[in-house]
């Protein structure tokens, strides 16, 4: 239909309505928590939404402002403290309109180039904090699942690189008992089999330990070791310095997935408990967890972007144009087609400085450990596991897992907050993880009054 591409007198008032919706949004403060309604709720308040003659902007644009956005959980409540939520900077936020409106294919220097160069100085910025050498580089994928999965793809193409053998051989990897599901699901992907070392914390004499005890033929599978700095559940961070020893020694792929923690690295007051990144092969983290960049935002940065590009160029007649030695992002994960996501985050970090993103990583990190503070003091709770990066670990004392279940339900009901249980050692236990610099002493004392 051709109305649907011109700038009618109809889609300008629409424009209006949008840009005012946005903009209400991210004036809330706090913004309302909200619930998701089962299926049958949803059909029941909103029907069917697709039809012939369609409902027209303002109809569609009231059924998602009334109904719709009320039943997805504001992950940028200040009392969201579940899985790792998000805190988006408000330019980053204003900025996301930008990159929307502009269409941006970032898959090509020939598409994007501007873009690409703008993403390349976030990119670049994570690999200088992290000591990764001049020429590292990446991409922005969606999240972490894709970054570990696009980093040991390219792990396992340059091991077959290395020996005719090692082309019919199915590969081996090492991860820790505490590494994400993703480095699993990745591993189940490829095809290729996971081995689990150490404990909670991963140590280069486990790395060592596990290598030992391989069969000749296991240890010929080998080529990569994948270590997490700030597991999702408890914060640990991996030796890094031992794994990259070993994995020196030992001719392996060093991966670090540092999703959640490796924002840490921004901070003065952390910094020193990632020491040995810099020997990383590969390395992620997710601006949209707590670099404050909205959804979805992964930064998957190689020592040697060459050895990526090796595993991930796809090839083409009509790619070939894309192919004169410059800087192709689709060239640097399992991706070709790409949205310019980086594009929100660096212009967060251009607008406000470096030195702001550390002063609210450490903002947050301060709220985590008062937060622990609180709980220590608390006549019904336990701490857990000791405090780590941001997130609290703890227990009520005498309460089963229905207990925790029901307790949860309830703070969500009531829109006071999302704290969710999970488990450690089999214990069902609770969790805080503080991202968001507006989360304050106050709201960490309005959920503890509820124990």
């Amino acid at each position: 239909h051709p109305f649907m591409h011109q700038m009618k007198p109809d889609i300008e008032a629409l424009s209006e309505s949008i840009m005012a919706y946005a903009m209400d949004r991210m004036r809330m403060d706090p913004p309302t928590i909200d619930h998701p309604l089962p299926q049958s709720k949803l059909e029941e308040l909103v029907g069917q939404t697709i039809t012939e003659r369609g409902l027209g902007g303002e109809k569609a644009l009231n059924l998602f402002i009334e109904t719709l956005a009320p039943a997805c959980i504001s992950e940028d409540h200040p009392r969201y403290l579940a899985f790792v939520p998000t805190a988006p900077s408000e330019v980053s936020t204003l900025f996301d309109l930008v990159v929307g409106a502009s269409n941006i294919c970032g898959s090509s220097w020939l598409e994007g180039a501007g873009a690409i160069y703008a993403e390349n100085q976030a990119l670049r910025w994570i690999a200088n904090i992290a000591g990764l050498p001049a020429e590292a580089g990446g991409v922005f994928v969606s999240g972490g699942t894709a970054g570990n999965l696009s980093a040991l793809v390219a792990a396992r193409h340059d091991w077959r690189q290395k020996s005719p053998d090692h082309q019919r051989q199915r590969g081996l990897i090492i991860s820790s008992r505490g590494a994400h599901a993703s480095v699993d699901q990745a591993a189940q992907v490829m095809d290729a089999d996971i081995v689990q070392s150490g404990g909670h914390q991963l140590t280069g004499a486990d790395v060592a330990a596990t290598i030992a005890a391989l069969s000749e033929e296991d240890r010929s599978r080998l080529f990569a070791v994948a270590c997490t700095a700030g597991t999702t559940n408890l914060g640990i961070i991996d030796d890094m310095q031992g794994i990259g020893d070993v994995c020196a020694r030992e001719n392996l792929w060093f991966h670090v997935d540092g999703a959640y923690g490796g924002a840490a690295l921004a901070a003065p007051s952390t910094r020193a408990l990632f020491n040995g990144i810099e020997r990383a092969d590969s390395f992620i983290v997710d601006p949209h967890k707590w670099l404050f960049a909205p959804f979805d935002c992964c930064a998957l940065i190689y020592a040697d972007p060459a050895k990526a590009r090796a595993a991930h160029r796809q090839h083409g007649d009509y790619l070939e144009v894309f192919y004169d030695g410059i800087w192709n992002p689709s060239d640097y994960a399992h991706h070709l087609s790409r949205r310019a996501r980086g594009l929100p985050f660096w212009f967060s970090l251009a607008v406000h400085g470096t030195d702001a993103y550390a002063q609210a990583v450490e903002t947050t990190l301060d709220c985590a450990r008062e937060a622990a503070t609180m709980i220590e003091a608390h006549p019904r709770l336990e701490m857990v596991t000791e405090q780590k990066l941001s997130i609290c670990v703890f227990r009520r004392v005498g309460w089963s897992p229905e207990d925790y279940r029901s307790w949860s339900d309830a703070l969500l009901e009531r829109g006071d907050g999302l704290v969710t249980p999970t488990k450690h050692e089999g214990e069902t236990v609770l969790r805080f993880c503080i991202v968001n610099p507006r989360t304050s002493r106050e709201d960490i004392q309005l959920i503890l009054d509820t124990l």
